[in-house]
């Protein structure tokens, strides 16, 4: 049930962060409204607070998000994009995931 927790918290922090991204992408490449800057921002701001959530060290926390960003990364790419997924993409996930669940479920000394 942790990994579960601990999964929805970092796809919740990954759609921050890409929104973050993506709507600054938005106006520097496709010309759309500057206004995107200001929601921007917000899911930035959103994205840091979130991060604090996390139970474990800062380090830890962000090398195991790593893992679930690549993920959301991907079904951004599809789901937002239109770009279909590769096998690669998806066996890319899949070991991104691995590796996040890997960090997070280590025995705590």
């Amino acid at each position: 049930m942790e990994l579960l927790k601990l999964s929805a918290l970092f796809a919740v922090t990954a759609v921050s962060e890409i929104l973050g991204c993506y709507l600054p992408w938005l106006v520097l490449k496709q010309d759309k409204t500057p206004w995107l800057w200001i929601p921007a921002v917000g899911f930035l701001v959103l994205f840091a607070w979130l991060l604090t959530l996390h139970p474990s060290a800062a380090g830890r926390t962000y090398a195991a998000y790593g893992g679930m960003y690549i993920t959301v990364a991907l079904l951004w790419l599809c789901w937002v994009e239109g770009v279909g997924l590769t096998r690669w993409d998806v066996a890319g996930a899949l070991l991104a995931l691995a590796g996040m669940a890997t960090i997070m479920l280590q025995p705590r000394v």
